[in-house]
């Protein structure tokens, strides 16, 4: 049970310090309480939640990965390299199509019921 207590704080830490050090985490986790917000205005039903929620850990989740790659890259090597780029970048890469998606389908929920309010 110690071990488990410990390896849960350290995820957590590890959350903590994506979240300090990594603007792009923040403006996720913006977007996340707006989502959340608006989601609780326009009443979502359970599914689009679960799909939201879903999508929330999907982004969060490939943040703290490329974070994590990022630093790992750096730490192996201080100078211009293409492999350590590509790394670096397809790992970005991954982030941002999730967010796109993410942001395309918060449309497809969000939008009816912002034009039935209108």
């Amino acid at each position: 049970m110690k071990k488990f207590i410990k390896s849960f704080m350290y995820a957590t830490q590890g959350i903590i310090s994506g979240i300090k050090a990594e603007q792009n985490m923040k403006i996720h986790i913006i977007i996340v309480l707006l989502v959340v917000i608006f989601g609780v205005i326009l009443k979502i039903s359970r599914i689009e939640w679960i799909i939201c929620i879903s999508l929330f850990a999907l982004v969060i989740s490939l943040e703290l990965m490329n974070t994590a790659i990022e630093k790992t890259v750096d730490l192996i090597t201080l100078e211009k390299n293409q492999i350590a780029k590509i790394a670096k970048d397809t790992a970005a890469g991954a982030v941002l199509v999730a967010a796109i998606f993410s942001a395309i389908i918060g449309l497809i929920i969000f939008i009816p019921k912002i034009v039935d309010i209108i």
